[in-house]
Order: C-alpha cells, then sequence, then structure tokens
C-alpha cells in the first residue's frame, strides 16, 4: 500500500487530499480545504492532520506556459528530443527570452487530422519560479510538481474513443481537451476564480467567507429567472466571469473539427449550484456535467460535492502514486531522493518526536548475541559507510552539477561569440562601403576638378588668339600654334617666322613680358630661304 498527500496551492488557499493506493483499488482518506496568511504554518497543520510526515507529497506547478509544435510520427526517440528542443530554443528566440531560464517537458499527441504528424505539448515554466515554489516544502519530501493542465485528467473516466474536455476553474482556468485518451490540448484562460473571489473578498473581508459565499449561491436558468431573490445578490460578481468562460469554451468548441461527447466542470467554481445547468445552455449536443473521481462510489457517506471541491488536490496526487504522463514531473530528484531505502532516514511520525528521534533501517541478520561494544562498532561502520556513499552521491550531485553550468557557460559563450562574428562581419561591410564611398568621391572630385580645367582652358585659348594677334609684331608670321600634349593640357608650342632676327626676339620678349605665356622658352632661329624661323615654348597663365 501506498499513499501520497496532494496539495493544490494558490494564492490564499491550500487544497489537499491525501489518496492511498493499494493494488489498483483507490481511497480519499483525508482532505479540506485551508486558507492562510502564512503557508509554512498552513503546510504544518496540513501535514500534521493528515499524518503525513512520512509519505511523499506532489504539489502543482504554477506560472506555467503550454506551446504546441507538430513533427513527424517517424521520428525515432533522440530525433524527436533534439527536434522539440530546437523548436523551444526557436521560440525564445522569436520572444527574446533566455532558453536556459526555463524548465521544460513535453508530451506526445496523436493528430487526428494528419498520421504522418504527432503534435508536440510543450509545458514550460521559469526555474525561479520552482524554487519559491520549493522553498517552504524544505522540511518534506516532494516527490512530484506538474501543471493541473495535464493532471486533472487522472481522475476522469475516460472510455475508449470517446473525447472529453475537463473545464477547471481555479484562479486562473484551464480547459483540456482529451481525444481517445490522450491529452490533445491544454488552454489557460486568464478568467476564473481568482477574479471573483477577489471581488467578494473586497466586499467581506475574508477570503474564506468569499468562498462561502460562492458555494451557497445558485444560478438559475433561463426557465428559472423569475426565483432570484436577494440570496443572490454577488451574482453580479460571479455571473461575468462564468460568462466569459463559457463563450471562450463556446468558441474553441465550435472551431475545432473534433466531436466531442462530454464537458466536465471542476475546480474552486464548480461549488456554485446549477453551474452545470448554466453551461449546458451554452451547448446542444455535448452534455455537460460536474467532473467527480471516477473511483469515489455514490454510494459514500460523505457529500460527494465535498470531493469535487478538491479535485485539483486529488488529481495531483494521483500523479505522485504513478498516474498520468510519467515525464511531465518538474520536480528534479534530489540525491537522498535517488538513495536506496535502507539508508533513508525514518522521519519521526510528529514533530516534537522528530526533533528528539531519528531512526536509520539498516537490518542486519548476523548469527549469535553481540555485546555493547560489537553493537556500537557494527553502528560506527554503518554509519562511516551511510557518509561515505552520501559523500560519493553528493559529490557526483556537485560534479553533474558542474558539468551542467560549463555546459550552458559553453553554450552562452559560443552565442556571444557568433554574436561577436555577426558584428565583426558588419563593421567589415560598413568599412567596405566607406571605402567605396570614400573612393566614389576621390573620382567625383577628380572629374570636377577636370572639368573645371577644361572649363579654364576652354576660355584661355581664345584669350591666347587675341593677345597674340595684338603683340604680334607686322614683319613676323606665326604659322602653327599646337596644344597637344597628352600630359600637359596648357602647355602652347608657337611657330612663327621672319625675315628679321630682331623682330622675332621682340616677339618673344612680348610674350613673356606680358604674361601671355609662363614659363617661355625658344629654339634658336634657323634661316630656311629668305625667312628665319623660330619655336616659342609656354604654359597657359
Amino acid at each position: 500500500m501506498s499513499s501520497c498527500l496532494g496539495l493544490y496551492i494558490e494564492n490564499n488557499v491550500i487544497k489537499y487530499a491525501k489518496v492511498t493506493k493499494e493494488r489498483e483499488n483507490l481511497k480519499v482518506e483525508s482532505f479540506g480545504i485551508k486558507f492562510y496568511d502564512k503557508i509554512g504554518e498552513a503546510l504544518e497543520q496540513i501535514v500534521s492532520e493528515t499524518f503525513s510526515y512520512n509519505i511523499p507529497i506532489s504539489i502543482n506547478l504554477s506560472e506555467e506556459t503550454y506551446n504546441y509544435f507538430y513533427m513527424f510520427s517517424l521520428l525515432n526517440k533522440n530525433d524527436l528530443k533534439k527536434a522539440v528542443e530546437t523548436e523551444f530554443e526557436s521560440f525564445c528566440f522569436d520572444k527574446k527570452l533566455n532558453k536556459n531560464a526555463f524548465e521544460a517537458r513535453y508530451a506526445i499527441s496523436n493528430e487526428p487530422d494528419d498520421k504522418d504528424k504527432v503534435k508536440i505539448i510543450h509545458v514550460s515554466t521559469n526555474k525561479s519560479s520552482i524554487t519559491k515554489s520549493l522553498q517552504p516544502f524544505s522540511e518534506y519530501k516532494v516527490s512530484t510538481m506538474t501543471p493541473i493542465g495535464t493532471s486533472i485528467a487522472n481522475i476522469a473516466s475516460i472510455k475508449p474513443k470517446e473525447n472529453i474536455i475537463i473545464v477547471n476553474i481555479e484562479n486562473k482556468t484551464t480547459i483540456t481537451s482529451i481525444i481517445n485518451q490522450k491529452i490533445y490540448n491544454v488552454q489557460k484562460l486568464e478568467e476564473g476564480s481568482e477574479e471573483i473571489l477577489d471581488k467578494i473578498e473586497s466586499k467581506e473581508n475574508s477570503y474564506s467567507k468569499a468562498y462561502e459565499i460562492c458555494k451557497n449561491s445558485t444560478i438559475y436558468t433561463m426557465e428559472g429567472k423569475e426565483l432570484q431573490d436577494e440570496e443572490n445578490e454577488y451574482l453580479d460578481y460571479i455571473m461575468p466571469t462564468l460568462y466569459k468562460i463559457a463563450t471562450k469554451l463556446q468558441e474553441y468548441v465550435t472551431t475545432t473539427t473534433t466531436r466531442f461527447e462530454k464537458i466536465y466542470i471542476t475546480g474552486t467554481m464548480s461549488v456554485v449550484n446549477n453551474i452545470d445547468l448554466y453551461f449546458q445552455e451554452f451547448f446542444q449536443t455535448e452534455k455537460c456535467e460536474i467532473l467527480k473521481p471516477y473511483f469515489i462510489s455514490d454510494g459514500i457517506k460523505i457529500n460527494i460535492k465535498d470531493y469535487i471541491e478538491v479535485n485539483s488536490a486529488i488529481a495531483v496526487a494521483m500523479q505522485g502514486l504513478g498516474y498520468g504522463i510519467k515525464n511531465m514531473n518538474f520536480k528534479k530528484p534530489s540525491i537522498y531522493d535517488q538513495l536506496p531505502d535502507w539508508l533513508k532516514v525514518d522521519v519521526s511520525l510528529g514533530k516534537k518526536e522528530k526533533k528528539q528521534k531519528t531512526k536509520v533501517n539498516f537490518n542486519f541478520s548476523l548469527k549469535g548475541k553481540l555485546d555493547a561494544t560489537e553493537k556500537w562498532l557494527l553502528r560506527g561502520a554503518a554509519g562511516v559507510l551511510m557518509l561515505t556513499i552520501l559523500y560519493s552521491g553528493f559529490s557526483l550531485y556537485l560534479d553533474n552539477k558542474i558539468n551542467e553550468k560549463i555546459s550552458e557557460t559553453e553554450e552562452i559563450s559560443s552565442y556571444t561569440d557568433a554574436q561577436i562574428a555577426l558584428a565583426d562581419n558588419d563593421i567589415n561591410r560598413v568599412k567596405q562601403k566607406a571605402n567605396k564611398y570614400q573612393e566614389m568621391e576621390n573620382n567625383l572630385r577628380n572629374i570636377n576638378s577636370k572639368i573645371e580645367d577644361d572649363m579654364s582652358l576652354k576660355g584661355s585659348v581664345p584669350n591666347l588668339l587675341m593677345q597674340i594677334a595684338s603683340s604680334i609684331p607686322q614683319a613676323v608670321q606665326v604659322t602653327e600654334i599646337e596644344n597637344t600634349s597628352a600630359n600637359e593640357d596648357r602647355h602652347v608650342i608657337i611657330y612663327a617666322q621672319s625675315q628679321y632676327y630682331d623682330e622675332l626676339g621682340y616677339f618673344k620678349a612680348r610674350i613673356k613680358e606680358d604674361g601671355i605665356l609662363t614659363n617661355v622658352v625658344s629654339t634658336q632661329g634657323e634661316k630656311q630661304g629668305d625667312f628665319v624661323k623660330i619655336v616659342i615654348e609656354g604654359d597657359l597663365p
């Protein structure tokens, strides 16, 4: 026989249920709801009242997020795991989230419309949220931590090929659809009991009283609205939230291609009388019912409604007993959890006794009677052995953690190096563009300079001819003027002739003195026939 204490924890309230399993029979030994201001004191009271010091505790995950990926059904287990991790990494990259800050689990569901694909239900939550949830349980043994969106299916009786929906109206509402006995989809709604209870609590100044008001409220259907009276004055706080949940549920049912036979309602708001009849008004073919644990018979003495109040706690307790999706547990086993049972310390049944007594279950079978010295020697040897094993286990744990952190550091380092490489690549491209722009600017500057020179030369040639015409002596003839140098566009060569040497000398002097040309040089006069020829060279000013 094995037992588990299920705790469904939300702001200001803890639902608890101690469930025992004997073979295939399940029994709820104790259950209840406790409103709290200090969670540590509330946990101590619950563990003491349910006599649960020696049994594992199962709790709900908080602040989880659901994502869905579609994969080929022929992928093997390892390839599928890598593909899911890649999809989640891509999701975090798109949302600008740090993948290493999240803890994630996933489940596989068949895709009814495409047999070649499977649907991955991916659940993730921030690691800091897990740490925060586990802090109050330092003195207790938490074995499982699972999302209620998947755990709530544990208590439902699901027939083969039957499609159902479970609407769990706790602080936030989860809509869990189950197709052919497998969870297919979980949708989280912001609307829930928190929205209702906060409004009533602000008026009554008591969270427990607000809960009792909901429990004693009755919803009248369309046929019985005339029966409403002053006792239902708080329906104005209850009905708007329920209406939003019902309409969103109706939208989901009408837009999906799957036909559902039943819609089960559970959670805190299931205590409101006639809530199933209210939801039924939104659906024609689907039957709406209050969800009760499948293993509880109608013939019990306890009011079935009392069990229904703690359905979430029963569901997480069953998760701790091995029901539901096995790999949805977000609680990593500690070194102590991995030790064999014969090495584990037996925690005493009461807190006072626990301080006084710690019993270690070592079972020895030795022949003959042992004296006191031998007993102490055996106890010392067992203690040394246990300490050695604990030390080895702790060393392995630290080594695994160190390797895990090294792996995370390497991953972050690789990511940083990749980003630096991308930045360097961008810098090089910018430099290349800058060099190209500089080259284009230099070319443009050269072109402008060339144009300016050409424009200047264009005006200089007519001026040159006019100045030569005004300065040339009457006895001198200019036979040719050249400006053909490829490298020196402003260099001018003048061919002149005259019958008189002195006239040619005078002409050269006028060119130089009047500034018609600069750097003026000339050849020696050469007598050819009746004329003396000379070549005068210079640069345009």
